[in-house]
């Protein structure tokens, strides 16, 4: 069975991009006969709030999507989390890291890291600082040492499935994680995750068979598939959408509250305008 999931984070409103997404999961999921799943992604500490996800609510039965309950609440899974880190941890993957963006930047900027401060997913991708050490505090952060995890998964090619705008059988070196992504986090020392933890975990105990969101998400995908590999875990058919842009081409944020769902609403748009504007026939 298909099951498709939206799962928004309730740091602020919902806009245009979030309806496209949102809509074209839930289409997808109607012609296939399958399931619809609305997961909120609250792990992101105080600006995560409850009035937007309220909203989040109010927006998408405005929409006409309908999803199955209970709905799935990360901040309920902090400790699911945490064993997966643990895991990882016992596998010999991870170590403890005290570095802070500071530390990461005055590293960076040593001569000797010469082409090392090249951009990943998750930002300027980390020097391995901290990468020998083998004990660490109760504040440090925990990171994956890429370098070991592709060894251990004992391939140098990785495959997975796209769909969508980009269809077609994907692959990626494993080398290009060590590269392009470097030893990324996976428990911030705030909350005890990290993104890419929660989302493959929760991923796995929904059963998600279609993973739909934007194109800005698409660099993350391999560090989610190599992920999945480790935990044995079955991975997704991915569709990455085209990103809903404002008049002046810069993609849709949150702090777009002109252009945001409920905004739109009281300006008197109809589900009709909204669907026209990001070209879906949901």
């Amino acid at each position: 069975m298909t099951i498709e999931r939206f799962a928004p984070s309730p740091t602020g409103l919902l806009h245009l991009g979030h309806a496209f997404s949102a809509l074209t999961a839930f289409e997808a999921a109607q012609e296939a006969k399958g399931r619809f799943l609305l997961r909120i992604e609250d792990i992101d500490g105080p600006r995560c709030k409850p009035e937007y996800v309220d909203a989040i609510y109010d927006d998408l039965r405005w929409l006409g999507i309908r999803w199955d309950t209970p709905v799935l609440h990360q901040l309920d899974r902090l400790e699911r989390y945490q064993e997966a880190v643990d895991q990882l941890t016992q596998m010999g993957l991870t170590y403890p890291c005290s570095c802070t963006r500071k530390d990461i930047a005055v590293a960076l900027s040593a001569p000797q890291e010469g082409d090392d401060a090249a951009m990943g997913p998750d930002g300027v991708i980390y020097p391995g600082t901290c990468r020998h050490r083998i004990s660490g505090g109760e504040n440090d952060a925990i990171r994956l040492d890429m370098r070991k995890a592709v060894k251990f998964l004992g391939t140098s090619d990785v495959k997975y499935r796209e769909i969508g705008e980009d269809a077609g059988p994907k692959s990626f070196d494993t080398a290009f994680l060590v590269k392009h992504c470097g030893d990324i986090v996976l428990a911030r020392k705030d909350i005890g995750t990290s993104y890419h933890i929660a989302v493959v975990v929760d991923d796995a105990f929904q059963e998600v068979t279609h993973v739909t969101r934007g194109l800005d998400m698409a660099p993350a995908t391999p560090i989610h598939v190599l992920l999945q590999r480790l935990f044995g875990y079955a991975t997704p058919t991915y569709r990455h959408h085209r990103l809903i842009r404002d008049d002046t081409g810069k993609r849709l944020a949150k702090r777009h509250d002109a252009l945001a769902i409920s905004a739109l609403r009281q300006a008197g748009w109809s589900v009709a305008d909204v669907k026209a504007a990001v070209g879906s026939s949901a």
